[in-house]
């Protein structure tokens, strides 16, 4: 028997060239079966209408302050916090009280920004009466808030 040697020859920039070719064929199969299928969670979601948050209106707390009564209102659509305001801001509570307005107006922007009362920041200076604003804002919404089945069945 009689057996033939062979030698092949290869070039690495030949092998360096393919490897290089394979990874980007890899890459772009991987791509386009990324890019066509279809997503699992824009499924399910896409047929469910959002659920309803809140009973649209205007909602008011009323915070009583060295015999003054202040106000909070909240406006809410079903979906949305759309506004936070102080009514009924008597001028001797804004001299009593200097941090109520300062307080209030960040506390309002966050809670409309975010749509919620969670996570809520302010600073040391204004604690308490961030805390006392707070409070209120989360006494109106929660009139607002549309009751679950569970707690209309016990109710009835």
């Amino acid at each position: 028997m009689k057996s033939k040697t062979k030698i092949i020859v290869l070039h690495l920039k030949e092998l360096i060239y393919t490897g290089v070719f394979a990874v980007l064929g890899i890459l772009f199969i991987v791509l386009l079966v990324m890019m066509f299928l279809p997503d699992k969670k824009t499924d399910a979601g896409s047929g469910a209408a959002p659920t309803v948050t809140y009973v649209p209106g205007i909602y008011t707390t009323s915070l009583l302050l060295n015999d003054n009564v202040l106000d909070i209102q909240v406006t809410v659509d079903a979906y949305h916090i759309n506004d936070v305001s102080i009514v009924n801001l008597d001028e001797a509570v804004a001299t009593m009280f200097p941090l109520i307005e300062p307080a209030f107006e960040t506390l309002s922007l966050q809670i409309v920004d975010q749509q919620s009362t969670d996570n809520i920041t302010y600073s040391d200076e204004n604690k308490y009466t961030s805390m006392v604003l707070l409070d209120a804002i989360n006494a109106s919404l929660d009139k607002a808030i549309v009751p679950s089945e569970d707690e209309l069945i016990s109710t009835e």
